[in-house]
């Protein structure tokens, strides 16, 4: 596999001159065959550098794709390349997935400063594909100068997305349900920029009230971190349709990567997402070396006897283990 992923331009010298086809194939192996790309990618540095990866997230029906949309543009006619990862979520039932952000994303398209991918979950808890972080470090390796991921958002625990991107923007909408429920811990509570799109329809303002009280109570302004002033994810009214507040947002964002910057946050924030990232892979190597070692059915086996025997599942773990370590010593 590795000679025939060479002989089809996969090189990275192809992807980082821009060649869009280079890159489309090369993600298509990051997604559906990391081995085959594993020495390529070894290659790229696992830090975006000057890169800006933004995160945007938030409740179905909250117009993130149109928001996107449109900041998209306002990136473009400012000169900044932009790429753009839109994770759709899968089926628990079939595995598939619509992938309907590229139909949202459609007025960007034949921009040659816009590439955007379309991904599945894949049955991520988190609301990302396991392989996210990846492509985005290829498309930042590509030299696009902001990358926006757009995760799934489907409800309070898809909260990856802020291990993914120093800057994390939740979008909410008016009218998406009452206060309480709407301000609930999970994606409140990673937002580094707070937007009530959809501004041009009743309830924004009080939206945007509802959201303020609920900063107020866990982000006093005067507090600080250390010797650093604590960032106060600031609340910005936009109706992307109309491609209003639209400037403000970019001027939010501009201003929360310059704090990460000014602070040294940007360094811990990629230590941490490091950290994660390696102890996601070494369980995954781990579990994937287990699962070589023993045969489907010894599997099988095991829960057969769990069941007729009533142990407990740790039991049974550590009893795994001690013939993993057996096996190993023969």
């Amino acid at each position: 596999m590795r000679a025939a992923s060479r002989s089809v331009d996969l090189n990275l010298e192809g992807i980082r001159s821009g060649d869009r086809r280079a890159l489309s194939r090369f993600l298509t192996l990051v997604e559906n065959n990391r081995d085959a790309v594993a020495e390529e990618l070894a290659e790229l540095s696992p830090y975006a550098d000057d890169r800006q990866i933004i995160g945007v997230t938030g409740p179905p029906g909250s117009g993130k794709s149109t928001l996107i949309a449109a900041l998209t543009k306002l990136y473009r006619e400012g000169g900044r390349t932009v790429a753009i990862v839109a994770v759709d979520p899968s089926s628990p039932f079939t595995g598939g997935a619509l992938l309907g952000d590229r139909i949202r994303l459609k007025a960007l398209a034949g921009d040659k400063g816009v590439f955007i991918r379309s991904m599945a979950s894949r049955g991520s808890l988190g609301g990302l594909a396991w392989r996210t972080q990846d492509v985005v470090r290829v498309l930042a390796a590509a030299g696009f100068d902001t990358v926006i991921v757009e995760t799934v958002g489907a409800g309070q625990t898809e909260v990856d997305i802020a291990g993914l991107s120093p800057t994390t923007i939740v979008v909410q909408a008016p009218g998406a349900g009452d206060d309480v429920q709407a301000n609930k811990a999970g994606l409140l509570e990673i937002a580094d920029i707070l937007v009530v799109n959809k501004s041009d329809l009743p309830g924004a303002e009080r939206a945007k009230n509802a959201l303020k009280a609920m900063l107020d109570l866990g982000h006093p302004t005067k507090a600080k971190a250390g010797d650093k002033p604590i960032w106060v994810p600031p609340i910005v009214l936009t109706s992307a349709i109309e491609e209003r507040g639209v400037k403000d947002l970019a001027e939010c964002i501009a201003s929360h990567f310059s704090y990460l910057q000014k602070h040294g946050l940007l360094v811990a924030f990629q230590a941490t997402q490091l950290r994660a990232e390696f102890m996601y892979r070494l369980r995954e190597t781990l579990q994937g070396r287990l699962f070589d070692t023993f045969t489907a059915e010894e599997f099988a086996g095991i829960i057969t006897h769990m069941v007729q025997e009533r142990i407990d599942p740790q039991c049974a773990v550590d009893q795994l283990l001690q013939k993993l370590e057996f096996r190993r010593r023969r």
